[in-house]
């Protein structure tokens, strides 16, 4: 199920850092964090579906370069953004 503008409005509106904010790195890991729990959820369902698996861990493979890059820059940032996001047990 792709994601709904609202629910997209909602998740930017949570992590932006200033009120014209769509494309800092908090607000783009938290909508690739969304995207990847839709898909994880359709693969349940759907062992099969290879090429929305390549699509998956390409996903996925962008969050963790965008972490690492927030991990380098600022460390509390990170901190914060994994601890609303629930990403690490």
């Amino acid at each position: 199920m792709p994601l709904t503008t609202e629910k997209k409005k909602e998740l930017i509106d949570n992590f932006r850092l200033h009120e014209k904010d769509t494309g800092s790195p908090e607000v783009q890991i938290a909508l690739l964090t969304q995207r990847i729990n839709n898909l994880s959820e359709h693969l349940k369902k759907f062992k099969k579906d290879r090429s929305s698996r390549r699509g998956l861990l390409k996903l996925v493979g962008e969050r963790r370069s965008l972490l690492d890059y927030l991990k380098r820059q600022d460390t509390s940032r990170y901190s914060k953004l994994i601890e609303a996001l629930n990403l690490r047990k």
